[in-house]
């Protein structure tokens, strides 16, 4: 893998922390970023994938009182710590299977910039018309959605293996349609990508082994260590933010930005 500059190495590390759990496409955003910072191709994805744990370490330190509740819970088979597990597990497996079916067609979108550019303005659109019709809440809880919340939520999921979709903005809209507040929306969101985003991460630097060695590992480090600070602060405040503003904000955001990259695509 091709060394990027210590500025490159911070820049995605922040664009990483920031875009993870927000619905706007983590690795849509990085794949613009690397273009622009000119750190693209199978190093500039490889590192990409690496630092995804930095927002993983995130979501599991600002949670660590729940999931040492959960962990407690299933010694003593405690129902509500039994459903989470099942929830959490079944919005995982759909992901789990397409991920392993279609990887190579999600390898070859990769690649390219212009479709993460219509797919940020085609999530905005659609968080508009989702936010408009939702109606009220009937749910709250991850430990309150049933298998079949679950299980269509995890489908929604599948949606974001195009890049700009955005994963969180993906599973936070399914949840929407089916009745889940925005709270709840947003911390399934957060604790379904502890699964998904550890075996995408597992899976592709596994199949980009050869392009890794030991002098990698200062990049990644530091890419890591500045999206774990950086996703650590999002977490911490975005379910306050959604609570009071909703989603419009993010939606107007990607359809902002996905013009400006379809400009830029097409001038450079």
């Amino acid at each position: 893998m091709n060394q990027p500059d210590l500025l490159t190495i911070i820049l995605l590390g922040i664009v990483e922390g920031l875009t993870e759990y927000l619905p706007v496409s983590s690795t849509g955003h990085l794949i613009l970023a690397g273009e622009l910072l000119g750190f693209s191709g199978e190093a500039g994805a490889t590192f990409d994938i690496a630092i995804q744990s930095g927002a993983i370490l995130a979501v599991l330190v600002a949670y660590w009182g729940r999931f040492v509740d959960v962990a407690r819970g299933l010694l003593v088979r405690e129902p509500g710590a039994l459903a989470f597990i099942r929830n959490v597990a079944l919005g995982f497996l759909p992901a789990a299977v397409m991920g392993v079916l279609f990887i190579k067609a999600v390898e070859a979108l990769l690649e390219s910039p212009t479709t993460v550019a219509v797919s940020l303005i085609l999530g905005g659109i659609a968080i508009l018309a989702i936010e408009k019709r939702m109606g009220a809440a009937r749910i709250s809880g991850v430990e309150a959605l049933t298998t079949r919340n679950s299980l269509l939520i995890g489908l929604g999921q599948c949606v974001a293996m195009i890049p700009g979709v955005s994963r969180s903005g993906a599973t936070i809209m399914a949840a929407l349609m089916l009745g889940v507040d925005r709270k709840t929306a947003a911390e399934f969101s957060f604790f379904l990508a502890v699964p998904t985003i550890s075996g995408a991460t597992v899976l592709m630097l596994w199949k980009n082994r050869d392009s890794l060695d030991a002098s990698n590992l200062g990049a990644i480090g530091i890419g890591f260590a500045v999206s774990f600070v950086v996703a650590l602060v999002v977490v911490k405040g975005f379910v306050a933010l959604v609570s009071r503003f909703g989603f419009a904000p993010f939606a107007w955001y990607r359809i902002a930005a996905g013009g400006a990259a379809l400009v830029w695509l097409a001038l450079r």
